[in-house]
Parts: C-alpha cells; structure tokens; sequence
C-alpha cells in the first residue's frame, strides 16, 4: 500500500472501510511482495496464512518463485491470557465477547494451519505466555540460528 500499488490501493479501499481484505486479493498482494527483488534475502509474514486453502496457494507460490519457507512460527498462548492481553489494549472492539467469538473463529479456521505444517516438519512454537522480551529473544534465537 505505501508503495502505490494498484493492488495495495485496492486493500486500502476494504480496509479503510473496515472490512476484511478478501482472500483473492491477499493472495495476488502476497505473489507481487514476494517477487520483488528484496524477498531474495528473506522475509516474514505475519498473520498469514490464516488457513489451510492459503496455505496450499502459499506453498505453491514459493515453488513457482523457488523460494523455500524454512519454518512456520506458532506463539502458542493459553486463551485467558489472550482475553486479558486484548481487554488490556482498549479498543472498541476488544470486548470479552468478540475475542472469545475471535478465538472461536481462529479455532476453526486458523489453528488447523498447525496440523498443516506440523506434518511438513516445518512448524516451530515459541511459549506466548512469556513476557515481550521473552518472546522476543526466543523469536531472535529462531532467526539467528
């Protein structure tokens, strides 16, 4: 999007209305991201895939560019800890309600995604539970090794 593009022009449209950016557009925006020059030295998504037909698209897409994906991180964090990290952040739309019916959602249509790549041997959790800079040093340990 801050590049201009025709496609992230388009994602700013949904997204400066609220909505979800649908799946088609995520997948072209990810294909064109991942094409460019840059992504050669390495790169990190975050929040996608978020289920397994993306995942599959994903997978895909990195053979055709031969671009292997060394490891998938999970943070893996207990839901109570969930509801009081969002209730903590004061958004609108952070009430009980809506995370639990977020979590519901993840539940079924993100978490398979751990299954997906558990039996690619390319999946890899790190303890969310931790505090920010635990987490973060275990993140670092990933990238350095």
């Amino acid at each position: 999007m801050a590049a201009g593009s025709e496609l992230g022009q388009k994602a700013d449209h949904y997204m400066s209305a609220g909505e979800l950016v649908p799946d088609e557009l995520i997948l072209d925006l990810i294909e064109e991201r991942l094409a460019q020059d840059d992504a050669r030295k390495g790169w990190l998504l975050d929040g996608f895939p978020r289920n397994v037909p993306q995942a599959e698209f994903l997978q895909k897409l990195l053979e055709q560019i031969e671009q292997p994906a060394d490891f998938v991180i999970n943070l893996d964090v207990e839901d109570d800890v969930i509801v009081a990290r969002l209730l903590q952040r004061g958004r609108k739309d952070d009430e009980e309600s809506v995370i639990l019916n977020r979590l519901e959602v993840y539940r079924q249509q993100t978490e398979p995604l751990i299954e997906f790549y558990r039996s690619r041997q390319q999946l890899v959790s790190v303890d969310g539970n931790q505090t920010m800079e635990a987490v973060h040093a275990d993140l670092q340990h990933l990238v350095i090794e």
